[in-house]
């Protein structure tokens, strides 16, 4: 039996020496990384710190580490390693509209968004902002409590989209009416590709959503154009009653067109730019208080189920 002491003892001291290597390596000394997330700890500690200065690389595969604890490669920087596309979660895409082949042209029963009654009608105003109109129109509205849709152009948009916030606090919608506003069946889908998507990005831009409307310049509208609309996430809006505000015929005969056209589900076309708007300013201002004394309310049209 003496003879066999010195290899107990060895064996002793060959263990001890095994189990302190172990807890080294797992971080349980004092000098070992001490934020892994203890065994049965669902992962909550604060993820590992990496290699030291000069890119030491870590320890080699754990031999006989007790259960639950990490197991790091060779050469692994002790890092948790980031959720692959395998384990995330797949991301639906938005569906988009249908494709059209004409735009909408009024507000079907049952389409209006907070109406509260069969007289609902919207007022669109396309072409702005611009500072000298915009503000007139919207305190015309704000003031009778109406909301209404703004078809912007980016040209005008990209440079007032203080206006564009103000719109959409306001509760007014905001849509797509080109960058230029030229006439889409007379230039090449890239170019149109390029009018359409440029201002749905400024839109984005500036008040963080891109419209869900667009309405083409002089109502000129073709296959191409319902196809871009369509795969930006945009519904195709045309209008009932043209005030010919454009014409700048007075704003007698602006109100005169407006109230004499009013019916349940249309949708009026005003400017807000793209000319000298003072006559359509003073016309809302007049033919609107008149409408609601009628007994219509504006609202605006909810989009089609996709």
């Amino acid at each position: 039996m003496k003879n066999d002491e010195p290899t107990v003892g060895r064996r002793v001291l060959l263990r001890s020496a095994v189990f302190l290597g172990v807890a080294a390596a797992a971080g349980l000394l004092t000098g070992g990384e001490t934020d892994l997330p203890a065994p049965g700890a669902g992962g909550t500690g604060t993820p590992a710190a990496g290699p030291p200065p000069g890119g030491a690389a870590g320890p080699g595969p754990l031999t006989g580490a007790p259960a639950g604890l990490p197991q790091f490669p060779r050469g692994s920087p002790y890092r948790l390693e980031p959720m692959t596309s395998e384990g995330a979660p797949e991301r639906v895409p938005a569906a988009q509209p249908a494709v059209r082949t004409r735009p909408i042209l009024e507000l079907p029963a049952g389409a209006q968004r907070g109406s509260g009654s069969a007289s609902a009608m919207t007022l669109t105003f396309d072409d702005g902002p611009d500072p000298r109109y915009t503000p007139g129109i919207l305190d015309t509205l704000a003031r009778h409590g109406v909301r209404a849709m703004f078809f912007v152009c980016g040209e005008m948009a990209v440079d007032n989209k203080d206006l564009l916030r103000r719109m959409v606090a306001e509760g007014h919608v905001l849509g797509n009416h080109t960058w230029t506003h030229p006439q889409l069946t007379k230039i090449s889908r890239p170019a149109m590709a390029s009018e359409i998507g440029r201002t749905s990005e400024v839109v984005q831009q500036a008040v963080g959503t891109a419209p869900l409307w667009f309405r083409a310049p002089y109502g000129a509208w073709n296959r191409a154009a319902f196809e871009i609309g369509a795969e930006l996430g945009m519904e195709p809006l045309a209008w009932t009653v043209d005030t010919l505000d454009w014409k700048e015929p007075g704003t007698t005969a602006i109100v005169s067109r407006v109230l004499r056209q009013a019916a349940p589900g249309v949708i009026v076309l005003n400017h807000d730019a793209g000319g000298n708007r003072s006559q359509s300013v003073q016309a809302l201002a007049s033919y609107l208080p008149q409408l609601l004394g009628r007994g219509f309310r504006m609202t605006l049209p909810e989009l089609p189920p996709h």
